[in-house]
């Protein structure tokens, strides 16, 4: 078995583009006992019938294993269908094509997870927030643009390197990937601070009377010690919250409760 694929397969470029297409209908046919089966095979379906076309029952036997259980995030499935395009091309073992797909489901769909939904989402997002709560309409266009073209890339450049590269590709894609996110993590977290500190407002006006001397809490105490130190222990609540698994809507009712109490006690 070969490691790398040719780079003059019998795939050409149009038929990948068209696998990436198909990607983006990747859970239009969902089922709880398949999940993901329907669309993973109408992704592979140009592959399959250009390298089986003149041997119908091995297009039957392909049809048929990729229609068993599969699971993945959609955003980093075209590099998976590129790779089992590669094996499908050069003839490898039905048991070892359905081996390297399960093998590769579980890894990349929580790569994917947390590229896409805890990274690039949230940095996204922010960005277009922080512009949005300004007034600017562009807040809105900006989040919507970046994402979705982050996302073509992923779509449309993992297919082909997937294809091209073969199973040697499985080591290199781990590997960049698990780079790419903590990396964004890292972006993101400082994106996820700047936003705390602009846009969580809350301070006390407490004094603390000690004699003669009278200490303004916030501003000669907490201030002195870090900066917005209320924003982020309030965001760390919130958060700690969300973890033990309360619903928002409980959430926003003692934010409420908690705001009306606290300033009408002279607290916050």
């Amino acid at each position: 078995m070969t490691e790398s694929n040719n780079e003059k397969g019998l795939l050409t470029k149009k038929d990948l583009n068209n696998m990436a297409w198909r990607s983006f209908f990747l859970q239009s046919s969902f089922s709880f006992e398949r999940m993901q089966a329907g669309g993973w095979e109408y992704i592979l379906m140009p592959a399959l019938r250009k390298i089986y076309k003149n041997n119908p029952e091995k297009l039957k036997s392909a049809l048929k294993d990729h229609l068993e259980f599969f699971n993945i995030n959609p955003f980093v499935v075209t590099p998976v269908a590129g790779v089992i395009a590669a094996m499908e091309e050069k003839g490898e073992d039905r048991e070892a094509i359905r081996g390297v797909k399960y093998a590769l489901m579980g890894p990349f769909a929580g790569i994917g997870d947390a590229l896409i939904w805890l990274t690039i989402f949230p940095i996204c997002q922010g960005l277009g927030a922080s512009l949005a709560i300004q007034g600017n309409i562009a807040g809105p266009i900006l989040s919507l643009v970046l994402f979705n073209v982050l996302h073509f890339v992923l779509q449309f450049g993992g297919i082909g390197y997937g294809y091209r590269k073969g199973l040697s590709a499985l080591s290199k894609l781990r590997t960049g990937t698990k780079q790419l996110s903590k990396l964004a993590s890292i972006v993101g977290l400082t994106v996820l601070g700047a936003l705390i500190a602009s846009y969580v407002s809350m301070s006390t006006p407490l004094v603390i009377n000690a004699g003669k001397v009278s200490i303004k809490l916030q501003e000669d105490v907490l201030d002195k010690i870090m900066p917005n130190m209320i924003p982020l222990a309030f965001t760390f609540l919130v958060y700690w919250l969300l973890k033990k698994g309360l619903k928002p809507s409980y959430i926003f009712g003692i934010i409420i409760v908690f705001g009306i109490v606290t300033k009408y006690f002279g607290i916050f």
